[in-house]
């Protein structure tokens, strides 16, 4: 019988934990995943999520268990799954600070860009900046004029601080030199408030939260911060028509796994996700929310975090932004 020496035993018990990983991925997913949602419960990650397992559920063979972990601007939920085991079943949906703001506005322990695996963006919101009829602006260009012509005229509201809309506002600024004023609100319904009063004269926004005021032409859109103009608003121009090439932000929502999660995990999770979306439930209810479904890759997607990552910290960085 031939001896199995030490050196040969010691090198089949270093890939014992190998072998299991690449078994446990190929039998991947054979339990329960969890889904951990950095916020309250009832929100819009949450409704995007349960919209998309239906289908996903049916395509993995497995229950999508949602768990509603809020807490610190989203960061206790996201540092949940960033430390989770990386075997595909517990995973995060989030939404654009949790993967590529925080990091650069709150002292955190771990980077989500390095930390987490990205699956998929599930769904987007291109921001719209509206204006209220009173201002004498038609276009953004006009705008800007206005507010350099007229200092400390003009207000622009955010739904709160280190947002994506926020930062999109910095970014504006120290892009075109206008200064116009920040006046942070508890909430997208405050901020709206505070623009048909004609108590702000901008607010970046999704056009889902206003469009009711916007039919009634209550507000103006001056421009919508897209690559191409979006079906829901044909006749608004985009930040780039408007002067401002390369100019894009939206909130969206992703969903990820621990960094070193299996890419064949990763993979089937992002085709779960690209199946669903496809499916006329999730286009007709995304139309009705004034969402867009994502068309990315999983790798493009995980590229496109990096780049607005590396976007914001500049911005932040520029305007000495922080909320500590």
């Amino acid at each position: 019988m031939k001896r199995i020496t030490r050196r040969q035993a010691l090198m089949t018990a270093a890939a014992a934990p190998f072998v299991t990983a690449r078994a446990q991925a190929a039998n991947y997913p054979d339990r329960p995943i969890r889904v951990i949602i950095p916020y309250t419960a009832g929100g819009v990650a949450e409704n995007i999520m349960r919209l998309l397992a239906v289908s996903m559920e049916q395509r993995l063979g497995q229950k999508l268990v949602l768990e509603a972990k809020p807490g610190a601007a989203g960061n206790i939920g996201t540092q949940e799954v960033a430390r989770a085991a990386p075997d595909g079943y517990t995973l995060l949906v989030a939404a654009t600070n949790n993967f590529a703001i925080n990091q650069f506005v709150i002292r955190m322990p771990f980077d989500p860009v390095t930390a987490l695996a990205p699956i998929a963006k599930a769904a987007e919101v291109p921001l719209v900046l509206f204006s209220n009829p009173e201002v004498p602006a038609r276009t953004l260009r006009e705008f800007l004029d206005y507010a350099r012509a007229n200092p400390g005229k003009a207000n622009y509201g955010i739904p709160s601080l280190g947002t994506v809309n926020h930062l999109m506002m910095e970014r504006l600024k120290q892009t075109s030199g206008v200064e116009i004023t920040r006046v942070p609100f508890r909430g997208s319904p405050e901020a709206t408030l505070a623009l048909l009063k004609n108590d702000i004269q901008l607010f970046p926004i999704g056009l889902a939260a206003v469009g009711s005021h916007y039919k009634e032409g209550r507000l103006i859109a001056l421009a919508v911060a897209t690559e191409r103009r979006v079906p829901m608003l044909p006749n608004v121009p985009t930040m780039a028509e408007s002067g401002f090439p390369g100019f894009v932000a939206s909130n969206w929502w992703g969903i990820a796994a621990p960094a070193g999660t299996p890419e064949s995990v990763l993979d089937t999770l992002a085709q779960a996700v690209a199946e669903a979306q496809r499916t006329d439930a999730v286009k007709e209810r995304f139309a009705v929310l004034g969402m867009l479904t994502p068309d990315q890759t999983r790798l493009q997607f995980a590229a496109s975090i990096k780049a607005e990552a590396d976007l914001w910290r500049e911005t932040v960085q520029r305007g000495k932004i922080t909320l500590e």
